[in-house]
């Protein structure tokens, strides 16, 4: 399932290809009905979490959930290819949706219940990390699980979840309730960080430095995703500062990973 910024660089793509412009909207697949958008100007992208929301001049709003399969590319027009659920064009560039977990028309109403649901996104100046403190110490829930609950932390998937962890030393099995408000201010603000950079870079990159494929003589790591990680899909290889085995688990029905020598702490320390 992708992360946060990938649904910020999507929100951004719709504003920069299409706002302010008629657009044909069509359903390929046949699986949607655009009813009055088609050939509405769209106004803006906008993303809240994993949540996008394309908004339209005539107030309806397209509200789109990738899930785990969902796939949404901007490429130029041409005849669609595969099951397209939801296609946007100005004659010039489409974006085609397939696979998603959800595609519907909203009310603005109805798209305010959506993001008041959700919990505070880092990649929003409008977001009140207090929120998501406030949930994650009611529950004994390990942090590790509670990171990737959208009400605490909109759009932090498996890899920030992991990644952020390790860069606090912090062990993944601590109760939500005995996080510290300061350990939470330094993780958000870490998050907030990470996930801008993801967003202007197009990559996910938590490793630092001294800890870089230069500083250590090593191959730059070859992924999918791209980008320098400590843990992340790194089970069964060296930790890359202590050298201990990076380990996985299952949690929730995802998979955890995290070295057991670094990560023993309880609380974060200002400037790791």
């Amino acid at each position: 399932m992708p992360e946060g910024h990938v649904i910020h660089r999507l929100a951004d793509e719709f504003t920069t290809t299409f706002g302010g412009r008629a657009v044909t909207v069509t359903s390929p697949q046949g699986r949607f009905d655009p009813g009055r958008i088609d050939g509405a100007v769209l106004d803006r992208g906008e993303a809240v979490g994993k949540h996008l929301f394309i908004d339209f001049a005539t107030d309806d709003v397209v509200h789109i959930h990738l899930g785990l399969i969902g796939k949404l590319r901007f490429e130029p027009y041409a005849a669609p290819w595969g099951e397209v659920r939801m296609r946007v064009t100005d004659g010039v560039t489409t974006a085609d949706l397939r696979g998603p977990q959800w595609c519907r028309i909203l009310t603005p109403d109805e798209k305010q219940a959506v993001i008041d649901t959700s919990g505070p996104d880092p990649l929003r100046d409008d977001a009140d990390p207090a929120k998501g403190y406030a949930r994650l110490r009611r529950s004994g829930k390990s942090l590790g699980a509670l990171l990737m609950d959208q009400r605490i932390a909109a759009g932090v998937g498996n890899i920030f979840r992991a990644e952020v962890l390790y860069r606090h030393r912090l062990d993944p099995t601590v109760p939500g309730r005995d996080v510290d408000e300061r350990t939470w201010r330094i993780v958000w603000d870490d998050l907030v960080g990470l996930m801008h950079y993801a967003v202007e870079h197009g990559r996910i990159d938590t490793v630092r430095d001294e800890h870089g494929p230069e500083a250590q003589g090593r191959d730059p790591r070859v992924d999918r995703h791209g980008g320098e990680v400590y843990v992340y899909r790194r089970a069964g290889q060296p930790c890359l500062v202590c050298g201990t085995e990076v380990r996985t688990a299952t949690l929730e029905g995802r998979n955890l990973y995290w070295c057991p020598r670094c990560q023993r702490r309880r609380k974060a320390t200002p400037g790791r």
